[in-house]
């Protein structure tokens, strides 16, 4: 889209209102408001903001900053239009005073490593699956756990009392041009997903993104509470984001399919998988980047905690969907939609290409339901578990020999020193369940 496209559709749609968005390094959407007045100010990119404000970013001392915005991006809100007048939002990308792209910007570090991929001749496809719960708010408006819908997997109506408001998620973001390919009520009460067609990783990254906005925004009309919290209730399914990824040549052909190969996966798609298996537990942290996330990664609840791959098994790690030529992926079933996508597609693809440059071998597929396997069992297939909380996911990360790279020195440190005081906040605090197993006991 260019920018006189752009300048032609705020005239015609009568956008009055514009929102400059971008993220901080742990996926925060941010926002800049501006009046039609600075529309065109804001389209080259000459809006100025001060960065010490944003968590990961700068010191006080080097605050002004930069949006460059990305064209492609923008698209009128189909939610707030009112009385005729239009509001508009574009992704924009952080520079510095001097020109340069901002290295704290988790997009500017995604085109870094997108650009590494192409060097290699390789672009990166990516499709996330976000499920989300709708919970109801209480009487003053603050979100509860409660949820009216008792309907499981793939139950529809009269049952199913999120429909209206997932529909009417989807209407919203079909206006928006997303692609809905599926949508469903998930396995636990109150939880769905809905399934948005792939795209370049960069694109991919600023769908994920707006898809979590949009449904907060839509649920909140329906006067419900939308959460992407991986384990917002004890004893049921949490929510993932599982994460299919391929990578394609530079001619438009898929890199990861071969008809003749085993399972009609190609060389480049087994090193890559390798690669993923090698880094999984130095990744975790940023793909599963709460507390919380590891509340969702326990055995029982068909969320993957072993390192392994499989053509079938969703109880491993990885897993290869059915579908061959151009939709031949893999399927990283461990992030959650909490995580900054940016980083952890970075993350991903820098881990995969490490198997393509180093030539790793694939361990043996595992095709029995790891869940079912003894402890002894596991360690002589040579079956790892991802970490089992986030301080071990931020050991990890930090020995991990890519992520300096895959992330950059600024983002790493900052991302690590704000995970190490989570982390820390949640060790010092006093829970409900210690209350309530110790209070009256001691």
């Amino acid at each position: 889209m260019t920018r006189d496209e752009i300048m032609k559709i705020i005239k015609g749609k009568n956008v009055n209102f514009f929102r400059l968005q971008f993220v901080d390094i742990f996926g925060a959407m941010k926002n800049i408001a501006m009046p039609r007045s600075q529309i065109e100010k804001a389209l080259d990119g000459k809006i100025m903001f001060d960065g010490s404000s944003i968590e990961g970013f700068v010191r006080i001392n080097e605050s002004d900053m930069y949006l460059k915005p990305d064209y492609d991006t923008f698209v009128v809100l189909p939610w707030r239009e009112k009385d005729g007048n239009n509001a508009a939002r574009i992704i924009c990308d952080v520079y510095k005073p001097d020109g340069t792209p901002f290295v704290g910007c988790p997009r500017n570090n995604l085109k870094r490593i997108l650009a590494d991929a192409k060097a290699m001749g390789y672009t990166m496809n990516v499709g996330t699956e976000c499920e989300f719960f709708l919970f109801r708010r209480d009487e003053d408006g603050l979100p509860t756990t409660i949820t009216d819908d008792v309907t499981g997997y793939f139950d529809v109506e009269p049952d199913d009392s999120g429909i209206d408001c997932r529909r009417k998620i989807i209407q919203t973001l079909e206006a928006m041009g997303f692609e809905i390919e599926a949508s469903h009520h998930e396995v636990a009460e109150g939880q769905h997903e809905i399934n948005f067609k792939y795209a370049d990783a960069l694109t991919a990254a600023d769908n994920t993104v707006t898809f979590k906005w949009v449904v907060r925004s839509i649920a909140a009309e329906f006067g419900l509470h939308a959460t992407f919290m991986p384990k917002p209730v004890f004893g049921i399914n949490g929510s993932g984001m599982h994460t299919n990824q391929s990578l394609f040549n530079l001619d438009g052909t898929n890199a990861f399919f071969d008809e003749k190969g085993p399972l009609q996966l190609s060389e480049v798609a087994y090193k890559y998988i390798a690669g993923i298996m090698k880094h999984a537990k130095g990744f975790a942290g940023i793909t599963n980047p709460l507390v919380n996330s590891y509340k969702r990664l326990v055995a029982g609840y068909e969320a993957p905690v072993y390192v392994a791959w499989s053509a079938s098994n969703r109880s491993a790690l990885i897993r290869i969907p059915a579908s061959r030529g151009l939709g031949t992926r893999t399927e990283v079933r461990c992030p959650d939609p909490t995580c900054n996508p940016y980083l952890a597609f970075a993350m991903m693809l820098n881990s995969g290409l490490d198997g393509v440059k180093n030539n790793l071998p694939v361990p043996d597929s595992v095709n029995v339901d790891i869940f079912e396997m003894t402890a002894a069992e596991k360690e002589e297939a040579g079956i790892a578990s991802l970490p089992a909380n986030l301080y071990e996911a931020i050991q990890e990360l930090k020995a991990n020999p890519i992520a300096k790279d895959a992330l950059g020195p600024h983002i790493l440190g900052k991302y690590i020193e704000g995970k190490e005081k989570e982390w820390d906040t949640f060790r010092m605090a006093v829970t409900d369940w210690e209350l309530d197993n110790y209070l009256s006991r001691y």
